[in-house]
């Protein structure tokens, strides 16, 4: 979320899958060392040693976090920084618009005609 995409982006949902198995992952320079730190701490292949594994505590105390008030985050009392004004219970006008008819599912099928069109 601070980069604008996930860890392991990539264009092609193959490329992706490659990149979590090969525990292959860029940062952009623009993200602050306390949440590299923190992420590189969660993206850890071996879930015993993944910040977290033992509990939430070692999570609340890395540098990222300091300055938080946990008891106001645990008694919801922290406000949003923005509430959007909802003309009804279905006013989607938030969303992105979205052509269904373009969005096919990936399924591997699909994917492994995508990836040998050319062959």
């Amino acid at each position: 979320m601070l980069a604008g995409y996930p860890p392991f982006y990539d264009d092609n949902p193959m490329g992706i899958y490659k990149k979590i198995v090969d525990g292959y992952y860029e940062m952009p320079v623009i993200i602050r060392p306390e949440a590299r730190e923190l992420i590189q701490k969660f993206l850890v292949a071996d879930p015993s040693k993944r910040l977290g594994y033992n509990d939430a505590t070692e999570v609340k105390e890395q540098k990222w976090f300091r300055g938080v008030d946990w008891n106001i985050v645990n008694a919801r009392k922290i406000p949003a920084p923005w509430v959007p004004q909802l003309t009804s219970d279905i006013d989607s006008q938030f969303f992105d618009p979205v052509n269904e008819k373009d969005e096919r599912p990936i399924t591997p099928e699909i994917e492994e005609e995508r990836l040998f069109n050319d062959f």
